[in-house]
């Protein structure tokens, strides 16, 4: 077992709602010391308003690297207050550990809990409304600076200055980094789209997207997703 980081912040919000006439969200956390009881389906406390695109065994934590928030306070400095850990939404943040430094299927301890990456996060319309910044969602899918997903292997506590371990590392070859690029890539060699979606890990809707991805002729209309129409 190697520790990669530790746990710096962990974040958890309810359903309410944010914006006339849009869904009600969860995207805006509160931070939280714990020991919190992370189990199959998240953090205890924790929700999601739309369970058709959010949460689940394969979304039930959200991690995402502190270490991107300066480039985005560079980008937009007169949001720079946003940009902090849990300002995504996020459920772990962490220092030090990016998108680059692990893989698709990477097993991992946090704390008393086991999970595994599998998948990138992909943004919609709600992230330009939480942040007020209206080409967020899109610049955040194009920069990869995603975050990820983990499933849930062991239930546990976690906690605020826990450890994060890998435990087992399935797929040297495919750094989550590579993963996100692939997934966004509207020119997706057909044979990467396939060689992706094998991958036993992959989250079941990332399947789906690669398997589409496997046919010369698809063209994904991301516009829905990031632009709430």
């Amino acid at each position: 077992m190697t520790m990669l980081t530790r746990i710096t912040s962990l974040h958890t919000g309810r359903a309410r709602d944010r914006w006339e006439g849009r869904p009600p969200s969860a995207i805006g956390k509160e931070a939280v010391a714990g020991p919190l009881m992370l189990g199959l389906e998240g953090l205890a406390g924790d929700e999601q308003a739309d369970r058709t695109v959010h949460g689940g065994p394969e979304k039930a934590l959200h991690h995402y690297p502190a270490d991107h928030y300066a480039a985005w306070a560079d980008a937009w400095p007169e949001h720079a207050v946003t940009f902090c850990a849990g300002g995504f939404g996020e459920n772990v943040s962490t220092t030090g550990l990016t998108e680059a430094d692990i893989c698709l299927g990477d097993r991992l301890r946090l704390g008393a809990a086991l999970v595994e990456i599998c998948q990138g996060r992909q943004p919609c319309w709600k992230l330009s409304a939480h942040t007020g910044i209206g080409e967020m969602a899109a610049r955040l899918q194009k920069s990869g600076r995603t975050g990820w997903y983990y499933r849930v292997i062991e239930p546990g506590e976690v906690a605020v200055g826990d450890a994060v371990a890998l435990t087992e590392r399935r797929h040297p070859d495919w750094p989550l980094s590579r993963v996100i690029a692939a997934r966004f890539d509207s020119r997706l060699d057909p044979a990467v789209a396939a060689a992706i979606a094998a991958l036993p890990e992959l989250s079941e809707s990332w399947r789906k997207s690669f398997l589409k991805k496997t046919d010369p002729a698809f063209v994904e209309d991301t516009g829905a997703r990031l632009s709430g129409a």
